[in-house]
């Protein structure tokens, strides 16, 4: 990661943001202040320790993951490459939802069965292989959330009713690090992968106007819902496609 900062660098950063000193995030996540404290100094993170700080974060321990510069496991990663194209048809359908159904729609995507990864998570296409820093961190977490760069696009524009209107070779730019991060695209990350505009500012040193960036309408669940299908496959995400839809005839 030459050239970009090391994780302890970054979670300062955060934690920073979040105003947690390093014995208040230790006692959240349940981790010994030295050791906590040697990877604020540059010590290598385990999966371990990884795994209590997420949550205390609030964050997926996937992303953190990314954030450190760490490979994301199989039994983290998402199971199905061809349910990635249905993730922007069912964020747009259930964002027009009322909230009740569209917790409907999430109890029913959890209840679906998790099946067992028939092959092995596909690696990183070559368009994929960005230069380390913070764009490349957030090209990863859509990833983590089985999205490429169209699909990305379209879920930014679907969510967004449109404000945020993208082309796929913008959003792979970001992790290129030649298209600027403007509050306005922060905001868009922040809406699909559920984590607050503040946080992803602070991680990447964006700079934000006086009064945070743009608040686009959107559920915060949404990116809940996203997040919950990732682990899905293409059979079964139709299947919450056809659910999100068959709920929106009934509530007319």
């Amino acid at each position: 990661m030459s050239g970009y900062p090391a994780f302890g660098v970054l979670l300062a950063r955060l934690s920073g943001h979040r105003e947690l000193d390093v014995r208040s995030l230790s006692g959240l996540a349940k981790i010994p202040e030295p050791e906590l404290q040697a990877v604020f100094k540059g010590a290598s993170p385990s999966l371990p320790l990884l795994t209590k700080l997420a949550p205390a974060l609030g964050l997926h321990v996937a992303d953190l993951l990314v954030i450190a510069g760490l490979p994301v496991p199989e039994e983290l990663a998402p199971l199905d490459p061809r349910a990635g194209s249905l993730v922007p048809k069912v964020a747009g359908r259930s964002v027009c939802l009322p909230s009740g159904s569209r917790e409907q729609l999430l109890d029913y995507a959890r209840s679906l069965p998790q099946h067992a990864r028939t092959q092995p998570a596909p690696g990183p296409k070559g368009y994929e292989q960005y230069p380390p820093g913070f764009g490349a961190h957030l090209m990863r977490m859509l990833g983590n959330r089985n999205l490429n760069w169209w699909q990305s696009a379209e879920t930014f524009t679907r969510l967004t009713g449109g404000h945020l209107y993208l082309s796929a070779a913008t959003v792979g730019a970001v992790g290129r690090d030649v298209n600027r991060l403007t509050p306005d695209l922060l905001a868009g990350f922040a809406v699909v992968l559920g984590i607050p505009a503040g946080d992803l500012a602070a991680l990447g040193e964006v700079r934000l106007p006086d009064g945070g960036a743009p608040a686009y309408s959107v559920p915060a669940d949404m990116a809940v819902l996203i997040w919950e299908v990732r682990r899905l496959t293409a059979e079964q995400v139709q299947g919450v496609l056809d659910e999100a839809n068959s709920i929106s005839l009934e509530g007319r």
